[in-house]
């Protein structure tokens, strides 16, 4: 219908970048609004709010900042939702400072504002600063919502405050009347098996009036591989069977949970299953932005236009990293003769996030932020990597993962190595 009207205005291209962003093609959100630019077709709030989300779900913090630059320009940023935006869009981009600038810049704040704030605190690791947040808001006489909690609780998760964690969802019932939902008893789970407190998980699950939800069984699984527990790790897999829910994902953690205690029948039980039911494991990807581009790449990828140019930087990044220590971690683990490449996939030497930092160094002036946006947990392997890159090259990295944020710098990272 777009390409065919032979007039179009300006509410017509927002409501192509609104439609693509809120499907989850933001590529292709950012790529209409570069053909609305060529366009001369200028910018409301409703296209900032449509692109600031696209650019927030990518990582792609450059083009953030053009977006912000034009807010500034037209006076946008006296309307909440275009500042709620910009707070959303630094927060998921790894910029809190420019978030907490444009928090404190608004004019007008609602209960979204504040959520923005203590949700992206919360995503960082920074519980600490997520509760002084709250309190602040409550001082503010703003009263919190479901999402205000969810934010809390990630960071008590991610910090390892599990007193706090669990005053707060004592508190969403007892003094604001919140209903906890399904998230919420994902995040006490997921607070209490990263302290290693896995029969508290349990029992939070047991009591949970969703305790049929694969969420929680796989939340408890994921910290059962962190603390390398089998029994409960079985317990975890046998309730997401029963489910129909179990997917590669819960076999790879099992089977996982195995190697790290050598245990070949339980490995093999795994790619026994894993065969059997054609499972099928979803593909790592990582995104770099590099100027005002989006480079994606994944595990042992060739088709890049300069893969030549990122393998070699690889390989010279790799040898300076030996000089300091830095020892490739072997995914290929052999248990009494079974090697595990059938179940875990490749080797992480050429894992999606290798390959994204490899070109940002090639490729941005020394000194330059990397920031990495990637759809699975990062490995034990790759976390290493990149702490001995970012202390051997003297660059900040930060990468989004599934779970959380990773602020790498002088071979130390912010989670502290607990995620």
């Amino acid at each position: 219908m777009f390409d065919e009207m032979p007039v179009r205005d300006l509410v017509s291209w927002n409501s192509m970048i609104s439609c693509y962003s809120q499907a989850g093609f933001h590529h292709e959100a950012l790529k209409t609004y570069d053909v609305m630019r060529k366009a001369n077709v200028g910018v409301d709030g409703f296209t900032l709010v449509g692109l600031l989300s696209s650019c927030a779900h990518v990582g792609a913090l450059n083009i953030g900042v053009e977006m912000h630059r034009i807010a500034c320009d037209r006076g946008f940023l006296k309307n909440v939702y275009v500042g709620n935006a910009l707070i959303d869009m630094y927060a998921k981009c790894g910029n809190l400072d420019a978030a907490l600038f444009v928090f404190d810049s608004m004019i007008k704040r609602d209960v979204l504002t504040w959520n923005s704030m203590i949700v992206g605190y919360g995503v960082h690791g920074l519980g600490n600063e997520a509760i002084q947040f709250f309190e602040k808001m409550l001082t503010a006489g703003v009263q919190p919502n479901s999402i205000t909690f969810l934010g809390l609780l990630c960071g008590c998760s991610h910090q390892g405050l599990v007193e706090e964690g669990v005053n707060y969802f004592h508190q969403m019932t007892s003094n604001y009347n919140i209903k906890p939902g399904i998230k919420h008893h994902g995040c006490l789970v997921d607070l209490f098996g990263r302290a290693g407190k896995l029969e508290k998980a349990l029992e939070v699950i047991k009591n949970c009036p969703s305790q049929h939800d694969p969420i929680l069984w796989r939340t408890l699984l994921g910290s059962c591989k962190i603390h390398k527990n089998v029994q409960m790790g079985e317990i975890a897999m046998r309730s997401l069977v029963q489910l129909g829910a179990s997917n590669a994902g819960d076999c790879i953690l099992l089977a996982s949970i195995y190697l790290g205690v050598n245990n070949a029948d339980g490995v093999a039980r795994m790619r026994k299953m894993i065969k059997s039911r054609g499972i099928k494991t979803i593909p790592g990807w990582s995104w770099i932005e590099v100027g005002d581009q989006v480079h994606k790449f994944v595990v042992d990828d060739k088709s890049h236009p300069h893969t030549n140019e990122i393998y070699n930087k690889l390989t010279e990044v790799k040898q300076a990293l030996s000089q300091l220590g830095y020892v490739e971690e072997e995914t290929f683990l052999n248990v009494k003769g079974i090697r595990a490449e059938g179940i875990l996939g490749t080797s992480s030497a050429y894992h999606s996030e290798k390959l994204a930092i490899a070109f940002g160094l090639a490729r941005t002036p020394e000194g330059t932020c990397l920031r990495i946006v990637k759809n699975l947990r990062v490995c034990r392997d790759c976390h290493s990597f990149t702490k001995f890159v970012s202390k051997a090259f003297n660059r900040e990295i930060v990468v989004r993962d599934r779970v959380r944020f990773h602020h790498f710098k002088g071979g130390l990272c912010s989670c502290n190595d607990y995620w």
